[in-house]
């Protein structure tokens, strides 16, 4: 596999017999060796799951999504040296079942919000699990619950010691294997088309809602499961400052800056980037604040090197945008996230709010690098983000994402 992560490029999602593609049963023994290690460095006896992103990566569910429900429609035990559990919502349990041989049990679950259902689950489901596997006195970490699901735990196994497990998984996510960057490379290719297709839907008098609808056909027809946020996010001229995070029915003028932001999720991987570019024609108020924004994507990238830190990535792109006389115009929110089985996830480039987490860059890191300056009062308006896909190796940060840039938007 070192052969591959030495030249990733899209080979194509189906398995062959000519080609050395993703290997699935590899994946998941990297996966449960990294959450392994993860457990034994936070002293943790089990894993207690129900993160969407998090079940996926111990047990490869995919499971149907329903809004508003995420936490609580599926998650997994998981116990090192042992198959994991899959608790699945029971409308995929026997789906499960039948087509998911390396998962140890699968146990169908109600979603867990009518409290009733709850302490029936975690009084004996969970019991029984615990009690089978010698852990009802057990460290075991938690990564999501409501008020409802921690109570019954420690109501009904009140010798169970929780902990926050969540760190743990973010450790084991955060550094992305040679199978795991080649499905965020497919996710990205995808992605691309995806996002091309809403750049050739640009003109007058197209709504920002059908710019999202065509995309959205794309993402579909090319086997992708979802967006990278659940509301693609197609926003054109004054819509972009301050930005408005959603595809309305604003209709495109000339001289509208467009933002695209829908991205692509595949096999369980997201591939998240996105572009802006002009209605017709720019100002040049426009092609300024494109090119500062531009400087600073360029200046974070050349900072993502092995040993640097998510900090001095940041103060790297917020340097160049201030030699543009814009550094004060950033989005108020951070400016880089880790991209993986989450859509945004530590650690995080830019964030402005204390108790941020200061990260050394390692190789495997894979971050999606967004910076968005917003001007008002700016003709068809003054807000820009490019956002593209960014991996820390040995030699330096590879750009994943390939498609190019608005060359109207650009001053020489």
């Amino acid at each position: 596999m070192d052969r591959l992560s030495d030249a990733i490029f899209t080979r194509g999602p189906q398995a062959v017999d000519y080609q050395e593609r993703v290997d699935y049963s590899r994946l998941r023994e990297y996966r449960r060796l990294r959450t392994e290690a993860a457990m034994e460095a936070a002293g943790l006896d089990a894993l207690l799951v129900f993160k969407d992103e998090n079940v996926r990566y111990l047990t490869g569910l995919r499971p149907q999504l329903i809004a508003g429900k995420s936490g609580s429609l599926n998650g997994a035990l998981f116990v090192p040296g042992r198959a994991p559990v899959l608790l699945c919502s029971s409308g995929d349990a026997d789906r499960a079942q039948a087509t998911m041989p390396w998962v140890g049990e699968v146990v169908p679950i109600p979603i867990l919000e009518e409290r009733g259902l709850v302490d029936h689950v975690v009084s004996t489901v969970l019991r029984d699990l615990l009690a089978r596997t010698g852990l009802l006195s057990a460290r075991v970490g938690l990564d999501l619950a409501t008020q409802a699901l921690h109570e019954s735990l420690r109501a009904a196994l009140g010798d169970l010691r929780l902990v926050d497990g969540d760190p743990a998984m973010q450790w084991a996510r955060r550094i992305k294997g040679p199978d795991e960057l080649l499905l965020i490379e497919e996710a990205t290719a995808i992605a691309e088309a995806v996002t091309q297709t809403a750049i050739d839907a640009v003109g007058v008098g197209v709504r920002e809602c059908e710019v999202a609808g065509e995309a959205m056909r794309t993402l579909y027809r090319l086997g992708g499961e979802y967006s990278h946020v659940t509301s693609p996010f197609v926003a054109s001229g004054e819509n972009m400052a301050p930005p408005q995070r959603l595809a309305t029915d604003k209709l495109i003028r000339s001289g509208d800056l467009v933002f695209i932001d829908i991205g692509a999720m595949a096999n369980g991987y997201y591939g998240d980037m996105g572009r802006t570019v002009v209605c017709q024609e720019p100002s040049r108020r426009q092609q300024e604040i494109f090119t500062a924004v531009h400087a600073g994507l360029s200046a974070g990238m050349a900072a993502m090197r092995p040993g640097a830190t998510n900090k001095e990535v940041a103060e790297a792109i917020r340097t160049a945008a201030a030699e543009h006389g814009l550094g004060d115009r950033f989005l108020n929110l951070f400016i880089g996230h880790g991209v993986g089985m989450g859509s945004n996830e530590p650690p995080y480039i830019g964030e402005i709010f204390p108790g941020a987490e200061e990260v050394a860059l390692e190789p495997g890191m894979v971050f999606a690098l967004e910076p968005l300056i917003w001007v008002p009062d700016v003709r068809g308006g003054g807000g820009v983000r490019i956002e593209d896909m960014v991996t820390v190796t040995e030699r330096g940060a590879r750009v994943i994402s390939r498609l190019p840039y608005d060359p109207r938007l650009l001053l020489s």
